[in-house]
C-alpha cells in the first residue's frame, strides 16, 4: 500500500522509519511545512518528499499519518476523511472539545476510519496489567497510581501550543487508566504548581500536577505527571487490589532508587524520553494501523476514545482553576 506520512518532526521522522521498513507498505510520501526537513527525512527513508501536505491528498495514497503540529490535526483529519482516505493521528484530535468534535463529526458522516495514537495501549507491561486485570488475579481492585515524568521542560515557545499539562502529558495517563481497568472516570478532582521555571506561570501553564479520579465502580485512582524529573523518563502505574497489586514500567531503567539498605540500585541508563521508552509500542501501533487499513484488523483506538480521555482533561483543568470536585458530567460529550 501507499502512505502519506504529515509532519516529520521527532516523531514524524520515527514513524517514517516504521513505515518504510513494514513489509506491507510498498511506498511512502512524506510531507512537512518545512520542505528541507522532509527531504532529509524522505532520503534517510527511501520515501519521496512531497511539496506540501496538499500532495498527499492528491498523489492517491491509501492511508494518512498525521504527525504534524497539533494546531493542524483537526483540519488534517476532516480532508482525509472528505477524501474518503483512513487516517492515523497523534494525539490530540484538537486541543478544545469544539474542534475534536467537528473532526469527528466529519469522520462520522464519511463512514472512514480514524485511529488514535494512544501508544501505551500497546506496551506489553499495560497490555499484561490489563489482562490481569481481566482474569481477576488481583481481586477487586481499590487504588490505582499513575506516573508520567519527564527528565526536562520542553522549549518554551512550545508551551503556549501544548494545550497545558493536562490535556498535553496526562491525557495518556487517563486513556490507559480507562483502558486497563475497563471502567469509567465518573469525578475528578485536580491541583497543580507552576513553582519550577518561571516560564510556566508566563503562559498559565503548570510543571507539575496531580488528580484524584474517582471511577464508576469506587475504585480511587491517581495520576501525577511532572516536566522537571531530573532522574529520568518516568511513566508506570501500579494496580492494587483484594488479592494481589502489579507495578507496569518498574525496570532496570526505571529512573528511581531505594533508600533502603537492600533496596534496588541506582539505574545505570535510565530512560532518556518516550522514544525510547515506547519504541516498541509505537512500532506495533503503525502496524495496527497498516492491517486497520487493510482490513485485517478493527480499529484499536478510535477518535472517541481521544474525546473521552479529553474530557476528563477539561475537567481536571476546570478543577484546577476553580478548586473543587468536577464531575465528568459536567463537560460536553457531543
Amino acid at each position: 500500500m501507499r502512505i502519506g506520512l504529515i509532519g516529520t518532526g521527532r516523531i514524524g521522522s520515527f514513524h517514517a522509519g516504521v513505515l518504510s521498513r513494514h513489509r506491507e507498505v510498498g511506498s511512502l510520501v512524506v510531507a512537512d511545512t518545512d520542505a528541507v526537513r522532509a527531504a532529509e527525512v524522505a532520503d534517510r527513508c527511501g520515501a519521496t518528499a512531497a511539496p506540501s501536505s496538499n500532495e498527499i491528498f492528491t498523489w492517491g495514497v491509501d492511508a494518512v499519518v498525521i504527525a504534524s503540529a497539533t494546531a493542524a490535526h483537526a483540519e488534517l483529519i476532516a480532508r482525509a476523511a472528505r477524501a474518503g482516505i483512513p487516517a492515523f493521528c497523534e494525539k490530540p484530535i484538537a486541543l478544545d472539545l469544539p474542534g475534536t468534535l467537528g473532526a469527528l463529526r466529519a469522520v462520522e458522516e464519511a463512514g472512514t476510519e480514524l485511529q488514535l495514537g494512544f501508544m501505551r495501549r500497546f506496551d506489553a507491561g499495560y497490555t499484561a496489567a490489563r489482562e490481569l486485570v481481566r482474569s481477576g488475579r488481583l481481586g477487586r481492585l481499590h487504588t490505582v497510581r499513575a506516573i508520567t515524568s519527564d527528565p526536562a521542560p520542553p522549549p518554551a515557545a512550545y508551551l503556549p501550543l501544548s494545550g497545558g499539562l493536562y490535556r498535553d502529558c496526562l491525557v495518556h495517563d487517563f486513556d490507559i487508566l480507562r483502558w486497563v481497568t475497563g471502567r469509567e472516570v465518573t469525578e475528578v478532582y485536580a491541583t497543580g504548581s507552576d513553582a519550577g521555571h518561571p516560564m510556566f506561570k508566563e503562559v498559565g501553564d503548570i510543571d507539575t500536577a496531580a488528580a484524584l479520579l474517582t471511577l464508576d465502580d469506587g475504585t480511587l485512582a491517581t495520576a501525577t505527571a511532572t516536566r522537571c524529573n531530573g532522574a529520568g523518563y518516568d511513566v508506570r502505574m501500579e494496580l492494587a487490589g483484594e488479592l494481589d497489586q502489579v507495578a507496569v514500567g518498574l525496570d532496570d531503567r526505571t529512573p528511581i532508587s531505594s533508600t533502603e539498605p537492600h533496596g534496588l540500585p541506582p539505574v545505570d541508563k535510565p530512560w532518556p524520553g518516550f522514544l525510547e521508552r515506547f519504541a516498541p509500542a509505537y512500532e506495533a501501533e503503525l502496524d495496527a494501523f497498516v492491517r486497520l487499513v487493510a482490513g485485517e484488523a478493527q480499529n484499536p483506538c478510535d477518535g472517541r476514545e481521544a474525546l473521552t480521555a479529553l474530557r476528563i482533561a477539561e475537567a481536571c483543568e476546570l478543577s484546577r482553576r476553580e478548586h473543587r470536585p468536577v464531575r465528568l458530567a459536567e463537560i460536553p460529550a457531543d
